[in-house]
């Protein structure tokens, strides 16, 4: 497969077999000492170790892995003392949304002093970046988040487990090397979680309220290649059309969404902090229910995202379709099926409110709101 070079935002090398050019990436910038920043699932994985073997061969490597499941501060702090005790030079960040932000933010306290939380975006008194941060490289290894051309991290607290962003355009990789073999062996839940996170990110930064047709033109886009891709991404694991459509309209998503968010991630923010629900799995279960609150706001959006994924443009048919792909991969139907309790319902509603996204949604969110979404979602 060819492989193809843009830069948009940043420069990234997209096709099969792209994670060899690292190596040569990382010689021609004269770089010698990176650190590997991965999560424990993909350092156990057979591909992780011949790439690691591979660099050895002209870099002197080192390797941190101790990030799992929604990544917390304590890993990037932990990641900081890997990478000053290996006096590194550059990072590669290698994994799903998880090990990218990490990666991220251990390149941003690599050089920059405090808390990772003093540099939160938006906070009172939040600290500027003022310091360069150093190279790193993104590979990722889901299609979900697309943080590898994203300008931001997501942390958690320990204690309260609220995300916590850090954004800067100083944080995006200096090259993304996008391979979707790399995706060859996720399994099918994963895949499918991952990818109605992408549709998320599509779906919701076209419906945003603010005013960017650049970012409405990439969704629509996102979304054809999600309705031609997913449900065959999940079922033929090692398809490499549907990898590498999905992988694409992944980075899409990330890219669109700098215009917003809207309510399905609030709820899918209070799902995470709530119960540890997976990002992916939680945009899942909620996006049809958040749908349907939105549909009668701005039904010409709906009609044009029903157009790009080609079905009728009838009042309810992207909604429709919303039901059917989440059936087809298998994600739940009901916050139920995933194990949340019913009394968590007040908690989850005060999540919700308390998240930024739905400002952007394409009509206010009230709390009465909320409560019949979850309700739905529940029932």
């Amino acid at each position: 497969m060819t492989i193809y070079t843009f830069s948009f935002p940043t420069t990234i090398h997209f096709g099969a077999g792209a994670r060899h050019l690292v190596k040569e990436h990382l010689t021609a910038q004269n770089f010698r000492r990176p650190l590997i920043v991965t999560d424990r699932g993909v350092a156990a994985q057979t591909f992780f170790s011949e790439f690691a073997n591979d660099l050895k061969y002209k870099l002197s490597v080192a390797i941190f892995s101790d990030v799992s499941g929604n990544p917390v501060k304590s890993q990037v702090e932990n990641g900081v003392v890997a990478y000053k005790a290996h006096e590194a030079d550059s990072i590669i960040g290698i994994g799903g949304g998880a090990a990218l932000d990490v990666a991220k933010s251990v390149a941003l306290m690599a050089t920059h002093a405090g808390d990772l939380f003093d540099y939160e975006d938006g906070r009172p008194n939040q600290k500027p970046i003022t310091q360069p941060i150093p190279y790193w490289v993104a590979l990722p290894t889901t299609s979900g988040t697309g943080s590898e051309v994203g300008r931001s991290s997501v942390i958690s607290d320990e204690h309260s487990h609220l995300k916590k962003i850090i954004f800067s355009p100083q944080l995006l990789a200096k090259t993304v090397f996008a391979d979707p073999e790399l995706t060859f062996d996720l399994p099918a839940p994963i895949t499918a979680a991952t990818g109605m996170d992408a549709l998320t990110h599509l779906v919701e930064s076209y419906l945003a309220k603010n005013y960017h047709p650049i970012c409405d033109g990439v969704a629509l886009e996102g979304l054809r290649l999600v309705a031609h891709s997913l449900v065959r991404a999940v079922n033929e694991p090692k398809n490499i059309e549907a990898r590498s459509s999905m992988m694409m309209a992944s980075m899409m998503g990330a890219i669109a969404f700098q215009k917003g968010l809207g309510l399905t991630h609030s709820c899918a923010h209070a799902l995470g902090t709530a119960v540890n629900m997976h990002h992916g799995l939680a945009n899942g279960i909620m996006i049809p229910y958040a749908m349907a609150f939105n549909l009668s706001y701005v039904p010409e959006r709906f009609a044009m995202m029903s157009q790009a994924i080609g079905v009728a443009a009838s009042n309810d048919a992207f909604l429709q379709w919303l039901y059917k792909i989440r059936n087809d991969v298998q994600i739940p139907s009901k916050l139920t099926d995933a194990s949340v309790q019913k009394n968590q319902l007040p908690y989850l509603i005060e999540l919700s409110i308390a998240d930024s996204c739905h400002q952007n949604n394409p009509h206010p969110v009230m709390r009465e709101d909320f409560s019949k979404i979850f309700e739905a979602a529940f029932s």
